[in-house]
């Protein structure tokens, strides 16, 4: 298996349930995809790609509608996505995705975590090259062969498939979401959910309980800041 198997396994950890605030995540991501591309789901590939997320969080079909509406607001203009780089104790590289309509009360925030952890908050591109973006689409098994499915889609973008208890996870490049999306939806595959993942290339190993500690502790302050969508990290993780 490859680095985005390897990434999804440290990624079911305690870290999935600090980072679930899945309907406001999910809120924000319609916003996002609504200024992006529009409120019409059959003319923006993102927002139906988020609307189908929302589904399998069992979001209530009248809070997506509430967010698609919200997002056609005056209100929400101000809303971008900012991204965040830096350092926390013991080398670690952090990159950090908000969703913010008040920049210089997410800047001053993310900071003070940083501040207050000894960690060290970067400029532009200090660590974003150690990550590759990724996007990434879970369908369901039926009677799909993984890694005859892997060789199909290659043309599309693919680069790793594998099957987890949940179904078979497709990542590709960040700039393959659209062709693969469309790929899939033509071959009448159903998108359980989607998505974009920023994984590292390579993880520092050999932490002592101790320094782990001190990187939890900046990583969870950043991870409860209501601006804060995802956050990525070059400590390498054990089940």
């Amino acid at each position: 298996m490859g680095r985005a198997f390897e990434f999804r396994k440290g990624r079911k950890m305690k870290r999935w349930a600090a980072m679930a605030k899945a309907f406001t995540r999910i809120g924000k991501d319609i916003v996002m995809a609504v200024k992006e591309g529009g409120p019409n789901p059959e003319a923006n590939a993102r927002l139906r790609a988020v609307i189908q997320n929302a589904k399998s969080a069992n979001m209530p079909k009248d809070n997506v509608e509430r967010a698609i509406k919200k997002a056609t607001d005056k209100d929400t203009a101000n809303y971008k996505e900012v991204l965040f780089e830096g350092y926390a104790p013991h080398g670690i590289a952090i990159l950090i995705e908000t969703a913010t309509d008040n920049n210089n009360r997410t800047v001053a925030n993310i900071r003070s975590y940083f501040n207050k952890c000894n960690g060290t908050l970067g400029t532009q591109g200090s660590v974003e090259f150690m990550f590759d973006h990724t996007c990434n689409f879970r369908i369901a098994k039926g009677n799909l062969d993984p890694e005859e499915l892997e060789l199909e889609l290659i043309d599309f973008g693919a680069e790793e498939v594998f099957e987890d208890e949940d179904g078979i996870l497709i990542y590709a490049p960040f700039g393959s979401f659209g062709s693969m999306q469309k790929e899939l939806e033509h071959r009448g595959i159903e998108i359980l959910s989607s998505g974009f993942e920023r994984i590292p290339q390579v993880t520092k190993p050999g932490l002592t309980p101790d320094q782990v500690a001190d990187v939890e502790k900046l990583l969870e302050k950043i991870e409860e800041d209501d601006d804060v969508m995802n956050v990525y990290h070059t400590m390498e993780e054990s089940e």
